[in-house]
């Protein structure tokens, strides 16, 4: 299998692109706008064709860039199904399978970190990895404060679906601020901060009172991801 992972600075987030292998269709996960060129560069050179783009939630904190990919290489753009989105090509629900080429994701709803925020498994059957999106980051998790998040909610995706996968299963989050690429659902049960020895009301506190400023990039990158990158 193919996979490539890319980190755009501004934002700190990571960029997912995934293949059966060269001369395949490929998928790709939570791509911003800004890193479009570096995709498409990486797409050409491993000989691959850019079937479908996800996007695990409508980010607020960079502007997102499945418009632009679907106007370039025709990809479908997917997203949960209750995002409110407007140019979304086809909604997934739970349990539903994007299958690229023999590369399997079975769509997981997550909400918490906003309420339409789904991740995405890496071979259901025996799952290799999982895609959190915002909902569990490494060693933290994503904020509650803002696009109808809930802590409580956070808590009930994190525990019930995806602690549940085994613990070798590895963590592929949409950001990370301190220098990690991944980790693992056994790591995050075990040493993260905010879960690990935590009660569901204690982590319901702490997400209550983390007093963070708002994304710099809020008050254009939601609008623009409700056009899938493509502001008015």
């Amino acid at each position: 299998m193919i996979f490539r992972q890319f980190f755009e600075p501004e934002s700190s987030t990571y960029t997912y692109l995934l293949a059966s292998g060269n001369g395949r269709e490929a998928l790709i996960i939570d791509p911003v706008k800004e890193m479009t060129a570096h995709y498409l560069q990486a797409i050409h050179e491993l000989d691959l064709k850019l079937v479908r783009a996800i996007d695990t939630h409508t980010h607020a904190d960079h502007v997102t860039a499945l418009g632009d990919l679907r106007d370039q290489t025709g990809c479908v753009t997917i997203m949960g199904e209750f995002t409110n989105a407007q140019c979304v090509s086809e909604h997934v629900r739970e349990g539903d399978i994007v299958d690229i080429d023999g590369a399997r994701l079975q769509a997981i709803y997550t909400p918490g970190h906003t309420d339409e925020s789904f991740s995405f498994v890496l071979n259901p059957t025996a799952p290799e990895a999982v895609f959190t999106g915002d909902v569990l980051l490494i060693r933290g998790t994503g904020r509650t404060d803002f696009q109808n998040g809930d802590a409580e909610k956070s808590w009930d995706s994190i525990t019930n679906k995806l602690f549940v996968l085994p613990d070798t299963t590895l963590v592929y989050p949409a950001h990370d601020y301190k220098g990690w690429t991944a980790s693992s659902i056994g790591e995050e049960r075990r040493y993260n901060p905010r879960l690990a020895g935590k009660s569901r009301e204690e982590y319901i506190d702490i997400m209550h009172n983390l007093n963070l400023p708002d994304p710099k990039q809020m008050d254009v990158a939601v609008p623009a991801n409700l056009a899938c990158g493509q502001p008015g």
